[in-house]
């Protein structure tokens, strides 16, 4: 686990701020990876904060699990889409481990979905075998928060 004091800081809100909004973040988080061209790829993925990091469950023959696996380094976002505009973003390092992915996988389902028993939830624990679990470890973390500037315009 990241140590707290190693992780730059940037932005209004308190390290308690912080993690409070992502516990309460029902929103995926936006990932970008880089890739072999030069070009970063981004996507959205369901995640579950951890103390200091973020976890993410993806398939291990996922192109994003291969771009992690060349190059660790990633950047992520977890903000909504709707005004006023707020969240956090930061820069990590990401690990891959199978270990906890079907555990991960029914965390992930009950904080999105309520439940493990949709379709889905049947398909993704079906192969849980085949998941990987990807831990971002922050190496820097900024936050905003519009709130107040778009408090007339909302």
């Amino acid at each position: 686990m990241s140590s707290e004091s190693s992780i730059r800081r940037s932005g209004p809100w308190s390290n308690d701020r912080v993690r409070e909004f992502l516990a309460e973040a029902r929103i995926p988080m936006r990932l970008a990876a880089n890739t072999d061209t030069g070009f970063p790829v981004v996507l959205s993925l369901w995640f579950l904060p951890e103390g200091d990091e973020l976890l993410a469950a993806v398939h291990q023959d996922s192109r994003i699990a291969m771009r992690l696996k060349e190059d660790s380094r990633c950047a992520f976002e977890v903000a909504p889409n709707e005004p006023p505009y707020c969240g956090v973003r930061g820069q990590a390092r990401a690990s891959l481990e199978s270990e906890g992915a079907g555990e991960l996988l029914e965390r992930l389902l009950d904080r999105y979905l309520g439940s493990t028993q949709s379709s889905l939830g049947r398909f993704l624990l079906g192969r849980a075998q085949e998941e990987l679990v990807i831990r971002l470890q922050p190496l820097w973390i900024g936050s905003w928060d519009y709130s107040d500037r778009m408090n007339d315009a909302v």
